[in-house]
């Protein structure tokens, strides 16, 4: 196992090597940082410990183009309108080299306009709309999380599996939520012709009433339920729709929900059997996770949850980018982020020319309780680069 640490560790630090050329001075890198931290602190907080960890890893190994990497973060509550102005402080004021993070769909999307506006390079973390990176896409940003499109793409085969006719769906109403039951009907009409969706509900983000939800949903006697709540929400569903029998006997595929940081609050409650995207912390065995495991063990003393991959993953792709570019000039790195691999603690990803989407990928499994504790279990990974549209798709989406 030691030997699998530094072989991840090197592997890291291969892409912040110090360059040859020092022109740019030895003053640190500064990144910009964004995100929902008091909003979303279930996510967010096990984010933040990646990606200090990460900088604490670049550092050690030199940083890139000579330089240390510093990173200067910012917590916008949920709220666009703080991101906004969040974004133009940490720009004019702090003089970061770049901007980065985000959660929400719609503060990406804020802080995306923001970037195209101010030709400043973003780097999304979390957000999952596609909007970011096709019908919004811009020169400036990049996004390194699975869209809505990819996470649901990962799912479709194994939810035509159940043959199930009639759909229900519930997810929360905002862009995020929008767009991961827009893909999850438009592919699995597609692979399955005569599917029907009969109900749908919107709650609102983070305020869904779980009852009345659950109630509406069964109103529709559905075969089966896509689920896209996360969180509180997502725990307040299952309480209820356990409660009420609402999944007794029906098909259940789920978005996120095999993420640490939203299975293990369900605890002996977990419904058995759902089909989900995830991370299988618990079971993962590969040396690149196994490494990463230790090394966040070691500083922090609980295990990783999907958070902490996008913080850790999130710099070395930013450091990867840079290095290729040779410069954090916002102009030369909106063009030479493209083509760059970087490592993750779920192996080697890239930055795609053609959307600027990276092909990071995420496991999916279903949900099952093992010693009255919740884990995934029938996992795979699935790798971004397999579930996204082809390039005609795409260029047809993206604005020229």
């Amino acid at each position: 196992m030691k030997l699998y640490r530094r072989t991840f560790l090197a592997s890291a630090a291969t892409v912040a090597a110090p360059s040859i050329v020092r022109a740019q001075g030895d003053a640190p890198i500064r990144i910009g940082e964004i995100n929902s931290y008091t909003a979303v602190p279930a996510f967010t907080v096990p984010y933040r410990n990646g990606w200090q960890l990460a900088v604490e890893h670049v550092n050690a190994a030199g940083g890139v183009l000579g330089r240390k990497i510093e990173v200067v973060s910012r917590d916008d509550a949920g709220k666009p309108a703080d991101a906004i102005r969040l974004a133009g402080e940490l720009v004019n004021d702090q003089k970061v080299d770049l901007l980065a993070g985000g959660f929400l769909s719609n503060v990406g999307l804020a802080i995306s306009d923001f970037a195209r506006q101010d030709r400043k390079l973003f780097v999304a973390g979390e957000p999952l709309t596609d909007a970011l990176v096709w019908d919004k896409g811009n020169r400036y940003t990049y996004r390194l999380r699975p869209s809505t499109y990819m996470q649901a793409a990962m799912l479709i085969d194994d939810a035509v599996k159940l043959q199930a006719k009639r759909w229900v769906t519930v997810a929360p109403n905002y862009e995020y939520g929008q767009s991961a039951v827009k893909w999850f009907k438009l592919l699995l009409a597609a692979k399955q012709p005569g599917v029907e969706f009969v109900g749908e509900q919107w709650p609102a983000l983070g305020k869904i009433d779980a009852g009345a939800t659950v109630a509406a949903l069964a109103e529709n006697k559905p075969d089966a339920i896509y689920n896209v709540t996360f969180g509180a929400d997502l725990t307040n569903f299952v309480r209820q729709g356990n409660t009420r029998g609402l999944f007794e006997g029906k098909g259940v595929v789920s978005v996120l929900t095999g993420e640490p940081e939203y299975l293990d609050p369900l605890g002996n409650e977990t419904p058995t059997g759902w089909i989900v995207t995830g991370y299988p912390v618990n079971s993962v065995s590969d040396p690149a996770n196994k490494a990463f495991i230790d090394a966040y063990m070691a500083k922090y003393k609980e295990q990783p949850k999907m958070g902490s991959v996008v913080g850790y993953a999130l710099i070395n792709a930013i450091v990867a980018g840079i290095k290729k570019t040779g410069s954090v000039d916002s102009e030369k790195m909106a063009d030479g982020f493209a083509g760059s691999s970087f490592a993750t603690p779920f192996g080697s990803a890239d930055w795609r020319a053609i959307d600027h989407q990276s092909t990071l990928g995420t496991y999916v499994g279903k949900t099952a309780l093992k010693d009255g504790k919740p884990v995934m279990v029938d996992w795979h990974y699935v790798s971004g680069a397999d579930a996204l549209p082809s390039d005609a798709e795409v260029k047809k989406m993206r604005p020229a």
